[in-house]
């Protein structure tokens, strides 16, 4: 009949397991594509580090991720999350007409809740380096590298919009296994109700 959900095994509407596998497929591609440009991000280039009378001293210096902890667990935590995401959308195309009971659904809302706190993580502590980066520290004496490094700084910008694109994408991913999750649960009491004399 037509304006009638259909209900699916392990909770949900059709519609809501689309929402949740469009949200996965997009979620997948953004962290993916963070892991990727920050993974592939360098930038060699030779500058002058001092000058000896007028004579200037030059040294080839490069601008990897690898030099930094943060951007490794970045690279790191992306690449995960999107393992995951990849995982979930086989799972969830693959076994659509399994019965799902209420342990999956609860763990599955677990990690996505799970990847969704650790892609934020990642994305914050980038942010926070990329930001000492851009500015530097004056108190701490540190110099600013973006001003030497633009390829470096703007290939570290653009992971860093995909990563919290991810970041917003995964919060709603969880929202909605969440929701499923309710469901399940509303309609496993229903059925309890109705079976008990």
């Amino acid at each position: 009949m037509p304006g009638e959900k259909i209900l699916l095994a392990g909770g949900g509407t059709s519609k809501s397991w689309k929402l949740l596998l469009a949200l996965r497929i997009l979620a997948f591609i953004a962290t993916l594509a963070a892991a990727i440009v920050m993974g592939l991000n360098k930038e060699t280039k030779t500058l002058v580090v001092a000058t000896i009378g007028t004579i200037p001293i030059k040294a080839t210096l490069t601008a990897k991720f690898q030099d930094t902890p943060a951007f490794v667990f970045f690279v790191i935590a992306n690449a995960m999350v999107s393992f995951h995401n990849l995982l979930m959308i086989a799972l969830q195309i693959f076994s659509r007409k399994l019965e799902h009971k209420g342990f999956r659904l609860l763990s599955v809302a677990i990690l996505d809740m799970l990847n969704s706190t650790l892609v934020a993580a990642a994305a914050n502590a980038a942010v926070f380096i990329a930001e000492l980066g851009k500015n530097g520290n004056k108190h701490a004496k540190w110099n600013k590298v973006c001003d030497r490094f633009t390829t470096y700084c703007d290939h570290g910008r653009g992971a860093l919009i995909a990563a919290f694109a991810g970041v917003i994408l995964m919060l709603l991913v969880s929202s909605v296994s969440i929701s499923r999750l309710s469901i399940n649960s509303k309609k496993s009491s229903t059925a309890a109700a109705v079976a008990s004399p």
